[in-house]
């Protein structure tokens, strides 16, 4: 490892929908946190590793912060906010697209101030889609309760911006370790990935009232022992409704096996081998503030990175 070498955490804070995981796959190149043009996709803390020439950056992707209604919810919130606390840098998304800073921003921005001693980085998002001079008002609002250590505008689709940003970044990430092996970009498991996968397909194609009530959960995983062989993995997506369960089977099973196909490429993407995969849909009412679902389907306040 070479000299001076610098490591460190980057939390990543901003409000549902905002382009967080977007832009974490840009900057490391891969696609390690699902996306979905729906609010709360990223419901746990996920890890993305962005390993350069003497560096070494964790990405602390976080869940969108919201008002909860659930328990899930309650953990989402408390998620995010746990991980501003224990960070070595903050990075506060906006989405350039909001004409102005609503009250929740605002609400937000005060709670980052409150973080005494830890740099902060203005990230505007999408700026491809919005007038430069559009930005400058948001830019001095949020400033004024923040005073951020830097302001960078980004276009994570055009990739506009983000060598910028993770020079900025650097400035702020002391020396350190190399706290994970320099050829991997995600400390999550192949298992909890493909439960993500899963669910990144249920958003995609399910209509907008099913989403948020809906948790995966992998029951069997079965890993080939020689090249060549399948993976075999089994799998049940939790919903809170029959009506749910309908809309997630399909008329004759169709959405489930569209479902089940897209998620399969993905994951035979992801491990590098044939996948055999099976879903099965099942209900469960109110799932979301059963304390007892949520820790088994993963939702556990003990998932902070140590290092």
């Amino acid at each position: 490892m070479a000299d001076n070498f610098k490591s460190g955490f980057c939390t990543v804070i901003g409000r549902p929908n905002v382009g967080k995981s977007t832009l974490i796959n840009a900057l490391t190149g891969e696609k390690v946190a699902i996306t979905s043009p729906k609010p709360q996709t990223t419901r746990k803390q996920q890890l993305a590793i962005l390993t350069g020439d003497g560096y070494q950056i964790v990405f602390v992707d976080t869940p969108g912060i919201h008002s909860p209604r659930t328990k899930l919810g309650e953990f989402m919130v408390r998620t995010a906010g746990d991980a501003m606390k224990a960070t070595d840098v903050i990075m506060y998304l906006y989405d350039a697209t909001e004409k102005d800073v609503s009250e929740a921003n605002r609400q937000l921005a005060e709670k980052i101030a409150e973080i005494k001693g830890t740099p902060k980085i203005l990230v505007v998002t999408k700026v491809d889609a919005v007038e430069k001079e559009r930005l400058l008002p948001i830019i001095a609002v949020l400033n004024s309760i923040v005073n951020f250590d830097a302001v960078v505008p980004v276009s994570a689709l055009r990739e506009d911006g983000l060598d910028i940003l993770k020079d900025e970044l650097l400035k702020f990430i002391p020396e350190g370790p190399m706290y994970y092996p320099e050829d991997i970009t995600t400390a999550s498991t192949v298992r909890e990935m493909a439960e993500e996968i899963i669910r990144e397909k249920v958003l995609l194609f399910t209509n907008d009232e099913v989403p948020h009530g809906v948790g995966v959960e992998i029951i069997s995983y079965k890993e080939p022992k020689y090249r060549n062989q399948t993976t075999s993995i089994e799998a049940t997506v939790f919903c809170e409704k029959d009506t749910h369960k309908g809309i997630l089977i399909g008329r004759e099973g169709a959405m489930l096996k569209k479902i089940g196909s897209a998620a399969r490429r993905d994951i035979e993407e992801l491990t590098g081998t044939k996948v055999n995969l099976k879903l099965w849909v099942k209900v469960k009412d109110d799932w979301r503030n059963s304390g007892s679902m949520l820790k088994e389907l993963g939702y556990k306040d003990d998932n902070a990175p140590v290092r």
